[in-house]
């Protein structure tokens, strides 16, 4: 699939996050496809009902690892049965820079320079490149009678594996 060019204008992703109404923090996360709860544990004041908010961060991060190298591993035709990837968060306080460690495992009969490779693309998955790149935050406050809606489908973090290929195929993205 070939990479947009660069001056076209971005794609937008959305998700649609709202109140419950059931305990102090639980959120209902709304995509285009699909629905899930996101609360806090019972510890913080939580009903325990769902990831927390890191763990979306981390879990975000971990699957586009696992699918980006599983799209890589494919096009090369390579021995990968299994990827499973662990991802930990830390940060000493709200100030300081947060640190996400991936832990990745490779089954199959990999040889030595097909993991180092995969290992490299790991780093080359689109949430990584956000993660490193950082990001700019806008925060809008839509008027009292605005209704906010989910957008159709967007295929942008599947050109954002698909950019970790081509670049290793040609050295551009």
């Amino acid at each position: 699939m070939p990479t947009e060019p660069a001056t076209q204008s971005p794609v937008s992703e959305a998700v649609f996050v709202s109140e419950t109404g059931r305990g102090r923090f639980q959120v209902e996360i709304r995509t285009s496809s699909g629905a899930f709860l996101a609360d806090e544990p019972v510890s913080a004041g939580g009903l325990g009902s769902g990831p927390n908010p890191y763990d979306l961060l981390s879990a975000a991060l971990g699957a586009c690892t696992a699918m980006t190298i599983r799209l890589y591993a494919a096009r090369k035709n390579w021995p990968l049965t299994n990827v499973q990837v662990r991802v930990s968060h830390s940060r000493s306080s709200l100030t300081a820079r947060d640190v996400f460690e991936k832990t990745i495992s490779l089954k199959g009969s990999l040889d030595e320079a097909q993991r180092d490779k995969l290992r490299e693309i790991a780093e080359r998955c689109p949430v990584h490149l956000t993660f490193n790149r950082g990001s700019d935050v806008k925060t809008v406050l839509a008027a009292a009678d605005d209704t906010i809606t989910i957008p159709p489908p967007s295929w942008e973090h599947a050109r954002g594996m698909e950019e970790a290929y081509d670049f290793d195929q040609t050295g551009t993205a």
